[in-house]
């Protein structure tokens, strides 16, 4: 039998090392932050050439305010964290001519965030105004479930697409940006039906054919005005790495 005191010291040494512990184990409401991870790694590479801000790896940007604030580094603002690291990352790829760390850092801005519940939203960047007039011009998608979403994130993904076009991407890569099918609002778990694995390099959304397409592949066309898809532009795409499948799903509806 284990006295009062032994078992206090050890929950205390649970709760430290717990603070220590990586992201990957960090419990969460709705965790989702690895579900679109080739975007993660390609951020994440290209923040790495250049970090003025000294800003957290790219998986705090997707977590929610409280968990965020371990990520900020010298910014003050947890809404405005995803756009920071995008932002950084998008300027360290295009000095260097990288147009997939471009397209890969526009795609990683308009990921949704964790919202700490089914149907919730999370707030707009205000406090600060991103250095790339391409980053600035995208948001992050929300929650499937909130109100008037599939509108929100439709506009999302389409502006997003200009953008890609704009550096030279795929636009249709944009939809490769779109989030999960909605959850049942109430749900006591929040989960959703989101998923969640740091260890698929080619995210899970996409490796479990959950994403569901915000837009058609014509209206992306119409979008940027029937200008050319980049296709052929320094491997237009690759961005997402081995997560080229995800243009199956976006085509299938799943």
């Amino acid at each position: 039998m284990f006295s009062s005191k032994t078992i206090a010291i050890a929950l205390l040494y649970f709760s430290a090392s717990s603070l220590s512990a990586p992201v990957r184990f960090m419990r969460r409401e709705v965790p989702q932050e690895h579900s679109h991870e080739p975007f993660l790694t390609s951020v994440r590479a290209s923040l790495n050439v250049n970090n003025p801000l000294n800003l957290g790896d790219p998986v705090f940007a997707l977590l929610g305010n409280a968990a965020a604030q371990q990520g900020l580094g010298q910014l003050q603002d947890p809404d405005c964290l995803q756009q920071a690291v995008a932002d950084q990352a998008f300027t360290n790829a295009k000095q260097a001519g990288d147009v997939d760390g471009q397209v890969g850092a526009l795609i990683f801005r308009a990921l949704e965030r964790n919202s700490g519940s089914v149907g919730q939203t999370t707030n707009a960047c205000t406090s600060v105004q991103a250095v790339n007039p391409e980053i600035a011009a995208i948001q992050q998608h929300q929650d499937p479930a909130s109100d008037n979403a599939a509108t929100v994130n439709k506009n999302i993904v389409l502006e997003l697409a200009k953008q890609i076009a704009a550096v030279g991407g795929n636009p249709v890569d944009a939809l490769k940006s779109g989030t999960f099918a909605p959850g049942q609002i109430g749900d006591p778990t929040a989960a959703g039906n989101t998923c969640d694995d740091a260890n698929d390099p080619n995210g899970c959304i996409f490796t479990q054919n959950l994403l569901v397409p915000d837009a058609t592949e014509d209206e992306i066309n119409a979008a940027v005005g029937g200008a050319s898809t980049g296709a052929n532009n320094a491997g237009s795409g690759a961005a997402a790495g081995n997560a080229a499948d995800a243009s199956d799903a976006c085509s299938t509806g799943q």
